[in-house]
C-alpha cells in the first residue's frame, strides 16, 4: 500500500491510496474535523480521470462538514472515492485495501456506504477496520439508504408547507431523477401519501419497476429536470442542476437526496432569483448520515432515529424562514447556519 498526502487549501487531510495487488486506487478527504472526527460514506465509481475523482471527494467531504453539524452529530466531514467500476472492478482484496487505508488514519475518519457501496461490501471493509458503520447488527442501524428516503420526504412535505400551503403531497406531481435505492423508497413514501409521479433513471429496470409499482411517469433524464411538475427530486449523481439546465426547470421546489446537487454555488442564487425553492441538499439528505453517526457512538435506537428525521423538516423550515426574512438564498443560509455550530465549537 502506497500513500501520499495531497496538499489541498483548506480541507483538513486529503490522502491519495494505491494498492498494487488489489487494484485500489483511492482518495480519502477529510474536509474538517473540529467538531469530531469525519464521517462520510465511500462512493466507488469509474471517474474519468483523476482530477475529477479528486474534485468529487473535495466537494462531497465538505457537504458532509455542513451536512453533520445541521444534523446535529458529533463528527466532522470527511468522504472516500474509489476509482473503480463496481459492477466489473470491485473485489473483496480491494474493499480490505481500502479498510486498511481508512486504518492508516488512526480513526480521523469513519467511512460508510455511498454509491456502488452495499451493506455486504461494508461488512468486508470492517473485518479489518473498526472504523467502518452503516452495518445492521441486533435491530440497530444497518443501510442508511431508507432513512435517508424518508427524511427527504419530510423535508419535501416541510418545503410543499412552505411554497404551496400544503398539507401534504396529496395531488402534487413530483419528478424523480434516479430511483436506485433512495429514489425507490421515496416514490414509495410519496405515492403512498397520494403524490404522482414521474420517475428517470439510466437503469430501465429500476424505471420499469417504479412504473408498475407506482403507476409513475417514465420520461428521459433530460425530460425529468424539465418537466412540468410541482416539485423536482434530483436523487442520482450531482450537479444537475447546472448553467445549461436551470433555465429548464419548471418546478417551484427542488428536494432530493442526491449530494452537490447544484454544480456550481452560484446556481443557490440564480434558484433565488427565479423563485424556486431549494432545499439545501445536506440537509434534507442527512438522516442516512445521522444513523451511522448514533451507530458509531452507541446510541442508535428507533424512537431516536425517527426523532432526528422529523427534526429535518423543522430544520428546513427555519431555514427557508430566515432565508425569507433576509431575502436571501436558502444554501447560502443553511452554510451559514452549519458554520455557526462549527465556530461555536471552536470557542468552546
Amino acid at each position: 500500500m502506497e500513500s501520499r498526502i495531497l496538499p489541498v487549501d483548506g480541507w483538513s487531510k486529503v490522502v491519495h491510496f494505491t494498492d498494487k495487488d488489489s487494484g485500489l486506487e483511492a482518495i480519502i478527504s477529510v474536509h474538517d474535523a473540529t467538531l469530531g472526527p469525519a464521517c462520510g460514506g465511500c462512493r466507488i465509481f469509474p471517474y474519468a480521470s483523476f482530477e475529477a475523482g479528486l474534485e468529487d471527494v473535495k466537494n462531497l467531504s465538505r457537504g458532509m462538514t455542513y451536512k453533520n453539524a445541521l444534523g446535529g452529530i458529533p463528527f466532522g466531514g470527511g468522504k472516500a472515492v474509489i476509482f473503480a467500476d463496481p459492477k466489473k472492478d470491485k473485489s473483496p482484496e480491494m474493499l480490505r485495501a481500502f479498510g486498511n487505508a481508512v486504518n492508516s488514519l488512526d480513526g480521523l475518519y469513519y467511512t460508510a456506504e455511498d454509491s456502488g457501496v452495499s451493506e455486504d461490501d461494508m461488512k468486508t471493509i470492517q473485518s479489518v477496520t473498526k472504523y467502518a458503520a452503516g452495518i445492521h447488527a441486533q435491530g440497530v442501524g444497518g443501510n442508511p439508504s431508507p432513512f435517508t428516503s424518508r427524511g427527504v420526504w419530510r423535508g419535501m412535505q416541510a418545503a410543499a408547507r412552505q411554497k404551496f400551503g400544503a398539507d401534504s403531497l396529496k395531488g402534487l406531481t413530483v419528478s424523480i431523477l434516479g430511483v436506485g435505492a433512495v429514489g425507490m423508497e421515496l416514490a414509495r413514501l410519496i405515492n403512498e401519501e397520494g403524490g404522482h409521479l414521474v420517475v428517470a433513471d439510466v437503469n430501465d429496470a429500476a424505471v420499469a419497476e417504479a412504473v408498475k409499482r407506482f403507476d409513475a411517469k417514465a420520461v428521459s433524464p433530460e425530460d425529468a429536470i424539465a418537466a412540468d411538475v410541482d416539485i423536482f427530486s434530483p436523487c442520482a449523481l450531482g450537479g444537475s442542476i447546472n448553467v445549461d439546465t436551470i433555465d429548464q426547470i419548471k418546478a417551484k421546489v427542488i428536494a432530493g437526496a442526491a449530494n452537490n446537487q447544484l454544480k456550481t454555488p452560484d446556481m443557490d442564487e440564480a434558484l433565488h432569483a427565479r423563485g424556486i425553492l431549494y432545499c439545501p441538499d445536506y440537509v434534507i439528505n442527512a438522516a442516512g448520515v445521522i444513523s451511522v453517526g448514533l451507530e458509531i457512538l452507541g446510541t442508535w435506537t428507533n424512537d431516536e432515529m425517527n426523532r432526528r428525521i422529523d427534526k429535518i423538516g423543522d430544520t428546513l423550515t427555519e431555514i427557508f424562514k430566515r432565508a425569507d426574512a433576509e431575502n436571501a438564498p436558502t444554501g447560502a443560509v443553511a452554510d451559514r447556519l452549519a458554520m455557526e455550530v462549527i465556530e461555536n465549537k471552536k470557542a468552546e
